[in-house]
């Protein structure tokens, strides 16, 4: 076992510690990336050499020091690669780390009796596709013929689906900077079923996170999501915008179009966060240039408006479509 994935239990008004809790798990290895809001990945294979022990007896060290200097207990998944390590950490619990066990005929009796929805970049569409067919474990997955997964999820997906059923986890650890983000949570005080409640929040999200990185001249290339539900659990979607920008109306239009991808109906949605990452000196960023007199009014408004909160206050320039909403 050579990888960690690590899921911290982090309160919503603490995820701002992630970049900390980053900079401790470097301690032990520079080879880890970020998976916010709450996670990361972290490959072991130069630590278990340095520190003489391996990736669990680790574990249990970055557990204890997550403890004792954050006050943020963790669980942890180890594996030999960042698929299976994620597997894992689907059934590890506080105090305990989950392994997946050593050699090939191991590895796919572990996971042979997972529903599909445990390997990562399932989706609930696909497994739904899968479950119609009968398909509903990694163990039928992987004595399905690959072309009828093919046929059913197409050319590459049904050739990775396959390939990860039988435990091939061609995957790696990409080193990445989560503190080149910014990140601003909408919480509802009742759990909150109503679209368009849902929509004010992305829109005053998508309005701060604009606001934020023109106040810092940058500009960001990427726009997550993250809802999360009553039960706990949360579903996080990430988009890749079409040019790096900091202009609110485009951060909220790719805001609406991650929350209507996700198909939510009577969700009880406990509360939204949208996070900016990879983020661009505003100055060296390409911008495309439009004829639309609409869009550069936009612009200049916004401009005007920027200067109207810095004077006044973030509350003194605002969407109509927020008013009565709270900050």
């Amino acid at each position: 076992m050579t990888i960690l994935c690590v899921r911290f239990q982090l309160p919503p008004t603490r995820e701002a510690d992630l970049p900390r809790l980053l900079g401790m798990l470097e301690e032990f290895t520079p080879v880890v990336q970020a998976l916010p809001p709450d996670g990361a990945l972290a490959d072991l294979r130069g630590a278990e050499r340095y520190f003489g022990r391996d990736a669990v007896e680790l574990a249990s060290v970055i557990r204890v020091r997550s403890l004792a200097l954050y006050g943020v207990d963790c669980v942890i998944g180890a594996g030999p690669g960042p698929m299976l390590a994620r597997v894992a950490l689907g059934d590890a619990v506080p105090g305990v780390t989950s392994a997946v066990p050593e050699g090939r005929d191991a590895i796919a009796e572990f996971l042979a009796e997972k529903p599909v929805a445990a390997l990562p970049g399932v989706g609930t569409a696909t497994a739904r596709t899968l479950g119609d067919y009968g398909l509903d474990t990694l163990g039928l997955v992987a004595a399905a013929p690959l072309s009828t997964l093919q046929r059913l999820v197409g050319a590459k997906a049904g050739r990775e689906l396959h390939e990860k059923a039988n435990g091939v986890d061609r995957g790696r650890v990409v080193p990445n900077a989560v503190s080149r983000s910014l990140a601003t949570e909408r919480p509802f005080e009742r759990d909150e079923v109503d679209p368009d409640r849902h929509r004010r929040a992305l829109l005053s999200a998508a309005e701060e996170i604009g606001a934020r990185l023109r106040a810092l001249d940058k500009v960001c290339r990427t726009l997550t999501l993250t809802v999360r539900y009553a039960d706990r659990s949360a579903t996080t979607r990430s988009r890749t915008l079409t040019e790096p920008t900091a202009h609110s109306p485009a951060l909220t239009r790719t805001a609406y179009g991650m929350y209507e991808a996700l198909g939510l109906q009577r969700a009880r949605v406990r509360a939204i966060v949208l996070r900016a990452e990879g983020l661009d000196p505003a100055d060296q960023a390409s911008y495309q240039l439009t004829f639309d007199p609409v869009d550069e009014k936009t612009r200049r408004v916004e401009e005007v408006a920027d200067r109207a909160r810095a004077k006044f206050g973030p509350r003194a320039v605002m969407p109509g479509g927020l008013g009565g909403l709270a900050a």
